[in-house]
Parts: C-alpha cells; sequence; structure tokens
C-alpha cells in the first residue's frame, strides 16, 4: 500500500464532527496518540530495562498506525497529499545533509 491509498482508505473511517472543515479534531488525536507512544517507551525503560520485545513491538506498531490514521485525516482537512509531503520532507533532509545540517535547530537551515 502507498501513502496515496492508504490516505483514501483511511478516510472511509474517519468519522468526527465537521469532517471536511476541521483539522483541529485529527490534530489533536494525533497528540494524544503520539502521547500513547511516548508513555508505551517510558514504560519500557522503566519495566523492561528500555528492551522492546515482541509484544511492546507490537503494541507500538499499533500505536504508530493511529498516528499515521490523524496524520492522513489532518493532511485530507489541508486538501495536502501525503505522497507530496512524504517527498518534500525527504527532499528537504537530503538537501541538509548535503549542506551538512542535518544537525542544529530551525526550520530552514
Amino acid at each position: 500500500m502507498n501513502f496515496k491509498e492508504y490516505q483514501k482508505k483511511s478516510r472511509e473511517t474517519a468519522l468526527y464532527p465537521n469532517k471536511g472543515k476541521n483539522f483541529i479534531y485529527p490534530t489533536l488525536g494525533l497528540v494524544g496518540e503520539a502521547g500513547e507512544i511516548a508513555e508505551k517507551i517510558k514504560k519500557v525503560i522503566r519495566d523492561n530495562e528500555g528492551k522492546i520485545d515482541k509484544e511492546r513491538r507490537e503494541e507500538l506498531k499499533k500505536e504508530l498506525g493511529d498516528v499515521l490514521w490523524y496524520l492522513a485525516q489532518i493532511s485530507t482537512e489541508l486538501k495536502l497529499d501525503l505522497d507530496d509531503i512524504a517527498k518534500l520532507n525527504i527532499e528537504k533532509l537530503q538537501s541538509r545533509k548535503k549542506r551538512g545540517k542535518i544537525k542544529g535547530s530551525g526550520d530552514n537551515r
């Protein structure tokens, strides 16, 4: 499956208020899911000496899928294509690498 297919199929399961005009709802969902991933990683450190076993890997895989779902919904709400977002991101990162600017801070380095 590619991003275009995922974005289209995931949209079929998007049920939230003012769908099509509401980027706030999926943005809040994305932040919540990212928090769930952070919480699971924290517990890996606390409870499992930082080792990710098969069970925890599967739990994280599900949470990462939820992050992807919300990212797809935000993108759709903003009329952006995930394929274009991914391509632009790689181009930006490759440019930074070529210029020796991977490290540091700031969006336009």
